[in-house]
């Protein structure tokens, strides 16, 4: 624990400081029709009903035979095969004493409440025994035993997967009412920023910060507004706060956060409108700002790389997925899993350490941690597939159990 740390006012447990967050995130409430192969990955804003039985008769679940099982006798059954009824085709009523060769997804038809699986039947020319009794009612599925008619199979607030269109598509619907898109403006504070490709001056770094944001951003399906570097002057981030809380929903900013000569951005979010959040208990990411300019929502994170990836994916994403109109789902779910490592209990706060969970000799998930815990080592955050969440003031030591958040959880 560092000097700063001892003598620093109390820090906003990470828990409040989520709670905080969500409280505050308002979901965006514009709706806009988009066809289903425009869906995916938008969150549905109303309904979805049925617009058919599914499935939308009686149809066969095997290959086989459809027969009346007031033919079958105990023994053997001998019948006479009158009519073949494949996929997408429609059989005749059946007539006692006779059978139906039909196919999977079939109706079956009137008359019939059995159809026999083909493996149990002898078949030569049009005659045809049986050799063992099902069931009435065996290897048929019932019209709408899936979906009924005018039944609600998607409900608002849910992000669209793969298979919720697929579902969509079952029932004959074409189009979905989702929410607009988020629109997130985005700025790096740093007169030290050099985008790539350009060459470096002295005392100069490529900004990276820019496109972690970029992406964790389209992987939540936001529309973003790069404003690119701002300048390290209290002027310049007023400006940049200003134009991109008229631009946006959101506005987020990496770097000029904590509190030396060169961090501007705490008082010009002040001096615009309100700052409601600061400084959490959180490793790495204790700076995190959150407030209004003119209404709209501020985000401000660290200008360390992993900070910035940290404070966006457990506190960022929360709040973004609320604001998008998201019902479920919003925060990550951890595992618990065995520490391949050891840490003495003298932090005080709870810190999200960079780890890799593998298989260990004895089929167990271990999660190891990244050598280099600083902040500024981004070469951890590729390196890791989720993050270690350690409590404050606890002694972790090798076969503890402790949470883990998969990247899945985190950046999908």
């Amino acid at each position: 624990m560092s000097d700063c740390d001892r003598h620093q006012p109390s820090l906003k447990p990470v828990e409040e400081a989520l709670a905080l967050l969500l409280s505050q995130a308002e979901s965006v409430t514009e709706k806009e029709s988009v066809p289903l192969n425009q869906a995916l990955g938008r969150v549905l804003a109303e309904p979805v009903k049925s617009q058919v039985d599914v499935p939308p008769w009686d149809n066969s679940a095997m290959d086989g035979y459809a027969v009346n099982s007031a033919d079958l006798s105990a023994d053997k059954a001998h019948l006479t095969i009158d009519q073949r009824i494949a996929a997408g085709s429609v059989g005749k009523s059946l007539t006692p004493g006779t059978a139906a060769r039909i196919f999977t997804g079939a109706p079956v038809p009137p008359g019939a409440d059995v159809v026999v699986i083909q493996e149990v039947c002898e078949a030569n020319g049009d005659r045809l025994i049986i050799k063992e009794k099902p069931a009435p009612g065996a290897n048929i599925r019932s019209a709408g035993e899936d979906i009924l008619q005018g039944e609600v199979i998607l409900k608002p607030g849910l992000r669209l997967a793969p298979q919720h269109l697929g579902l969509a598509a079952s029932v004959g619907v074409a189009e979905l009412s989702v929410y607009r898109k988020l629109k997130v403006a985005l700025f790096s504070s740093g007169d030290e920023l050099v985008m790539p490709g350009n060459p470096l001056g002295s005392g100069q770094i490529y900004n990276s910060n820019q496109f972690t944001l970029t992406g964790l951003l389209q992987q939540l399906g936001c529309e973003t507004f790069e404003m690119g570097i701002v300048e390290d002057t209290f002027e310049a981030t007023c400006d940049a706060l200003r134009q991109g809380a008229e631009e946006a929903d959101l506005v987020l900013a990496s770097g000029g956060v904590s509190v030396g000569e060169e961090d501007h951005v705490k008082p010009a979010v002040e001096s615009l409108g309100s700052l409601d959040l600061w400084k959490i208990a959180s490793r790495p990411g204790k700076p995190l700002a959150f407030g209004h300019i003119k209404g709209t929502p501020f985000l401000g994170s660290p200008g360390n790389p992993v900070s910035l990836f940290v404070t966006f994916t457990i506190f960022g994403r929360p709040f973004i997925k609320k604001m998008q109109g998201l019902t479920a789902g919003i925060q990550p779910i951890s595992r618990k899993v065995v520490a391949g490592f050891e840490k003495a209990a003298t932090d005080k706060r709870q810190e999200y350490a960079r780890g890799q969970l593998e298989i260990d000799e004895q089929g167990r998930e271990v999660v190891r941690l990244y050598s280099n815990r600083s902040s500024g080592v981004l070469t951890s955050v590729a390196w890791a597939n989720g993050l270690a969440v350690l409590p404050p003031l606890t002694a972790i030591k090798p076969g503890d159990v402790v949470d883990f958040i998969p990247y899945s959880e985190l950046i999908s």
